[in-house]
């Protein structure tokens, strides 16, 4: 180990020690903190008008839906669609945060629709989110036909150490 390990293992160490030793609120105040952090330097570090622009060009499979989400930089980009053939029959792929749609979490940094390309009615977005550890993701994919919605397939995921890991799949059995 050179210097600059051990310097920085003491660091961990010593920062570790004082973690263990706050009270509860305390804790929740470093959390909310580093929580900020992240957001900030999500906000900070990339070009958002490229990433969107990339995302419309190569996120959205043949079916005219979103891909799954992925991490680029500092922000999850998340693609979702709908594509309907009528007004009371459609397809849709959206992603969930923290059991909120992602259009109406606090964490959304930004999305961007646009109307689907081809014959079939219907939108594609692409969301760019903070990657904060320990926001929870589910890419929820469902129907509706004849005003009825459905839910087909879940895939779940959880932000931990900057990273999207998968941590669910469920497909869902409709009732007839």
């Amino acid at each position: 180990m050179d210097g600059s390990d051990q310097t920085d293992a003491l660091f961990s160490d010593a920062l570790l020690s004082m973690i263990r030793d706050m009270s509860d609120s305390e804790l929740h105040d470093v959390a909310e903190i580093v929580r900020q952090a992240q957001i900030e330097r999500a906000v900070g570090s990339g070009d958002e008008d490229a990433i969107i622009a990339n995302a419309f060009e190569t996120a959205f499979g043949r079916d005219g839906l979103g891909v799954l989400p992925w991490v680029e930089g500092n922000v999850v980009v998340c693609p979702g669609g709908m594509v309907s053939k009528s007004k009371a029959s459609h397809r849709c792929r959206f992603v969930s945060v923290d059991d909120t749609w992602i259009w109406e979490s606090h964490l959304l940094l930004r999305e961007d629709k646009r109307s689907s390309p081809g014959t079939d009615e219907g939108f594609r977005a692409v969301a760019l989110l903070p990657l904060v550890d320990g926001t929870g993701l589910d890419v929820v994919t469902g129907k509706a036909r004849q005003g009825q919605h459905s839910v087909d397939h879940v895939v779940s995921y959880e932000i931990r150490a900057g990273e999207l890991v998968e941590v669910s799949q469920r497909t869902v059995q409709q009732r007839h």
